[in-house]
């Protein structure tokens, strides 16, 4: 374990202290970072991502075993501790800036403990990014859970479906509060997602995404309520909407009972709706 010691220091040398409104949590365990490192499977020719890089310490163990590190972080400080800690590492690039909008270099594979508070929306991002094969991540304990929960759970929702669409996704061990510092209100999870085909096709892959996406914002009404509303979300005229989804395959089920496969199925219904009919309008996605 990192002494909480040397990590308070350290940052003291730079003037820093850890940012709450930056979800900053800095792991101790070496060990594990070690173990992360080695569910990726790392060699010469990968190029990792290290998204919210903080102190360098899971960098330093990317850099020595992979061909390029991406380390980035948003937050000004750090990057300049990471410049001068890191600069003996001539295969790391330090990219300053927020990791879901900053342009990147291609990368294969992806192995961090991401700030908490943008979690959620890199595992989407993760899951949309082409050419990644891997990604080994440290994620609250709650966000596990859906990653891998059964229809009709309370855990099951989007995230669950986008994962399963994308990727196989393993847990791999719990990671307490306490290997932490500042230490956060929750346990988290080592978890592994590893990029496949789509056990199923969809007729229109962006519908399906954004349909999902507008379903479960209203997970426990019947399909047909909800897929109104989505589609008038979507810019769909009310009554065309309330026809369609009058017609919808489980109309009569909860949306949080449906499986993958069975959204897959709502959402090509809607786009063969919408191809037979020139009348409906092209929705947003």
């Amino acid at each position: 374990m990192i002494p909480i010691r040397r990590v308070k220091a350290l940052l003291r040398a730079y003037g820093l202290k850890p940012k709450k409104r930056l979800g900053q949590h800095f792991l101790l365990d070496e060990r594990l970072m070690a173990r992360l490192a080695d569910q990726a499977q790392l060699s010469g020719r990968d190029v990792v991502l290290d998204a919210g890089a903080g102190l360098g310490f899971l960098t330093e163990i990317l850099a020595r075993r992979s061909g390029k590190v991406l380390a980035v972080e948003i937050d000004g400080g750090l990057v300049r501790l990471l410049r001068e800690r890191l600069a003996t590492y001539d295969n790391v690039e330090i990219v300053e800036g927020d990791v879901l909008k900053v342009a990147l270099p291609d990368f294969n594979k992806a192995v961090s403990t991401p700030p908490y508070n943008i979690i959620s929306k890199l595992l989407f991002w993760l899951l949309d990014r082409h050419g990644l094969e891997v990604a080994v991540l440290v994620v609250q304990e709650e966000l596990a859970r859906r990653l891998v929960a059964e229809p009709g759970s309370d855990d099951y929702g989007r995230l669950t479906v986008m994962a399963y669409y994308r990727a196989d996704v393993e847990l791999l061990e719990p990671v307490p509060r306490g290997k932490f510092w500042p230490r956060p209100d929750v346990d988290s999870m080592a978890v592994k997602l590893v990029r496949r085909p789509a056990p199923f096709e969809v007729r229109d892959e962006a519908l399906f995404k954004a349909l999902t996406r507008g379903l479960f914002s209203h997970r426990n009404k019947t399909v047909r309520r909800a897929l109104r509303l989505a589609l008038t979300a979507l810019g769909m005229d009310e009554v065309v909407a309330r026809k369609l989804a009058d017609g919808a395959p489980h109309r009569a089920r909860r949306v949080r009972e449906l499986s993958p496969e069975e959204l897959a199925e709502l959402a090509d219904y809607v786009a063969g709706q919408m191809l037979k009919s020139p009348d409906h309008p092209r929705l947003e996605r």
